[in-house]
Order: C-alpha cells, then sequence, then structure tokens
C-alpha cells in the first residue's frame, strides 16, 4: 500500500510538473494514470482548454461537476468555456445557478449578463446594473451600463458612468472611446476631439480614431489638422474614395485649389458610381482656378448621374456665363436653367443677373 500511495503521489507530482511548465499533452497522459480520476478532471479539463481541445475540456469538466457537485470555482470555468464555445443555453443556466448560490459575487452577475445579451435577452442589462451596486470600480461593467445609456440617449445617467469608470481607471480606452463617441454624437466637437486626442496618447492610434479626429477638427474648421488627421486615417486604407474627397473639400476650404482638385479627382476615379455632388464640387474648385472647360466637362458628368438635381444644372449656367464670350450665349443659359427649374431658389440670382447681361448688350448696342 505504501509503495501504491507513493506511486500514485509521484505521478500526479509528475503532471502537475508537466502542467505548470506548458507541456500539457504529456500532463494529460500523466493525469490519466492516476488512480482515482475524480480528482483531476479538473486539471485534465484545464489542459485540454489550453491545447485547444475544447470537447474534451468540457467533458472533463462535465466529470468533474458529476463527482463535485459543490465546487463552484470549476462551475465558473466551465461556464466560462460555455459561453466561449456559444453554448450560451448552457452556460446561461450554469451562471443562473452560481447566482443563485452567492449572488454577491459581482463576477458571477457580469459573465450572465454577457450570455443573456447573445441570447439577446434584454435582462442583460440588469445583470451589469447588480455587478456595478456590487463592485463600483468593475470597469468591464460599467462599460456596458454606460454605452447602454449612450445608445437610449440618457445623458446624464450615460456621463454619471462614464465618469464613475475613469476615476477608478483614468486610462481606461473603452469608456474614453466612448465618452469621445458620446461627445461626437452630440455634436460637441471640442470635447470629442479632446478625448479622441487621449486615445491617440495611449497608442490608440486606427483609422475610426484618426478619421473622427480629422471630423472634429472640420468642424471646428481647423482644416490643417484635419487634413493631417484624414490622411494618417488613409495609411489604414489607402484606396479609401470619400476619406480622399473629404481631404479634398478641406483643401478648398483653405483656397489651396490645386490640392483640392488633386485630391477631388482622385476621389471621383476611385469612386465607382460618383454621386452629383462629388462633381459639383470638383467643378466649383476648377472654376476658382479659371478652368471653365473642364468644370464644364464635370458639371455635365454631375448632371447624367442625377438629371434632377438643382445645383449642378446651376453651376453649368453660371460657369458658361464665366467661360462663354458671347452674351447672348451667357443668357441663354441662365434662360435653360429657369426653364428647366422655374421654382428654383435660385431664379432670384438668375434673374438679376440676366438683367445686368442685358444691360451689357444695350449699351454694346448704343455704342
Amino acid at each position: 500500500m505504501f509503495f501504491k500511495t507513493e506511486g500514485q503521489t509521484s505521478v500526479l507530482n509528475l503532471a502537475n510538473n508537466l502542467y505548470k511548465t506548458g507541456k500539457y499533452s504529456k500532463a494529460i497522459e500523466q493525469y490519466k494514470k492516476v488512480k482515482g480520476q475524480h480528482q483531476v478532471y479538473d486539471k485534465i479539463a484545464v489542459c485540454f482548454v489550453a491545447v485547444g481541445n475544447f470537447d474534451e475540456a468540457l467533458k472533463n469538466y462535465e466529470l468533474h461537476i458529476k463527482a463535485n457537485p459543490n465546487d463552484a470555482f470549476v462551475k465558473y470555468d466551465y461556464a466560462k468555456l460555455l459561453f466561449n464555445t456559444n453554448k450560451h443555453e448552457e452556460a446561461s443556466m450554469i451562471f443562473k445557478e452560481l447566482v443563485g448560490s452567492d449572488s454577491s459575487n459581482p463576477n458571477y452577475h457580469y459573465q450572465l449578463g454577457l450570455t443573456l445579451e447573445k441570447l439577446k435577452d434584454s435582462t442583460a442589462i440588469t445583470e451589469y446594473q447588480k455587478t456595478f451596486k456590487l463592485d463600483s470600480t468593475h470597469q468591464k461593467a460599467i462599460y456596458k451600463v454606460a454605452r447602454y445609456h449612450v445608445v437610449k440617449k440618457e445623458n446624464q445617467l450615460a456621463e454619471y458612468y462614464m465618469d464613475m469608470g475613469l476615476k477608478s481607471y483614468a486610462n481606461n480606452t473603452e469608456l474614453i472611446s466612448l465618452k469621445a463617441q458620446y461627445y461626437y454624437m452630440n455634436e460637441d466637437y471640442y470635447k470629442a476631439s479632446q478625448w479622441f486626442e487621449k486615445l491617440l496618447e495611449l497608442g490608440e492610434s486606427s483609422g475610426f480614431v484618426h478619421e473622427k479626429l480629422s471630423l472634429c477638427y472640420g468642424h471646428l474648421k481647423r482644416f490643417e489638422e484635419a487634413i493631417e488627421q484624414r490622411k494618417l486615417a488613409l495609411e489604414f486604407n489607402q484606396n479609401d474614395a470619400v476619406a480622399i474627397y473629404v481631404i479634398g473639400t478641406y483643401y478648398l476650404e483653405l483656397s489651396d485649389f490645386i490640392n483640392a482638385e488633386k485630391y477631388l479627382k482622385n476621389a471621383l476615379e476611385l469612386l465607382d458610381k460618383p454621386l452629383d455632388a462629388e462633381y459639383s464640387k470638383l467643378a466649383v474648385v476648377l472654376n476658382s482656378q479659371n478652368k471653365y472647360d473642364e468644370a464644364l466637362d464635370v458639371l455635365k458628368k454631375a448632371i447624367k448621374e442625377d438629371p434632377e438635381s438643382v445645383y449642378p444644372q446651376f453651376m453649368l449656367a453660371l460657369t458658361k456665363d464665366k467661360y462663354y464670350a458671347d452674351v447672348d450665349a451667357r443668357i441663354q443659359a441662365y434662360l435653360d436653367f429657369k426653364k428647366r427649374f422655374p421654382s428654383s431658389n435660385y431664379n432670384e440670382y438668375v434673374d438679376g443677373r440676366i438683367s445686368e447681361l442685358r444691360k451689357e448688350t444695350f449699351v454694346d448696342d448704343v455704342e
């Protein structure tokens, strides 16, 4: 009996040492040699998790729980593995059992909340709120509750939870990102920019962050910074036609017509189905450089994109007015527009311009 007991202890020690050094498959082999398997089912399960064999891990967790029905620690690990293998119904049953046995454990509530969320059960938020009540520094639960109130547009509660989370962990990038997006959604671009900047300071560089920060700067008329951030966003997706187009519009705001033309043309080449607005914007840039013939070509494309759009056809009349030498042809351009859109808001300008051009014709006739 002595030698048998000592031999079993040696096998168990060897298995434990193999596990500790990361030799999980060899550890499993040794654990299976241990008599009284009910003592090591949980250890075998952990080894199978480590090597990625989740089916065997689940089987051994189930065997352990059958032999040790009151082992809450292993039940918790078992439920988490069920969750991670998309067995959400089974996981929810175990987590509910754990909550029932110890309702003061915040992580039981949090994991149950995650599982209910996967099951599209609206009571998930209740479990996150219980987690927060039990542990007001639980960062993951705080994020879930704060995000819930952001989506619901319950601003006061959203800010309360975000501030609570950041009070206990100032560099929580999930909460910082949520706060930045919250202010952006509420059109407070100055505060949003500060929180997006904070993300960059913490090394959270991404196309999304650079894009949103660029848009904040654009709304704040900080166009040079907006261009810089949008170019950084482009590094994550070099063929993002929308980003290239937006950069062109920022250059237009800075009256840098050369770069505006470059980026707008590049964007239009990349877009599969350019919109009339994009062509019209390029026409503005071309007109600003007195490239009226190119502007006319671009406006014709814009009109082809959407024949019912008023603005590109108004721009066409304006461009003809600047480009054509013949005054009658310029007047006719405005008359064509007015005939096409008799109720347009632009017609007050059109009538005034026709009147001016007719006066020019009258003066020429008198001379």
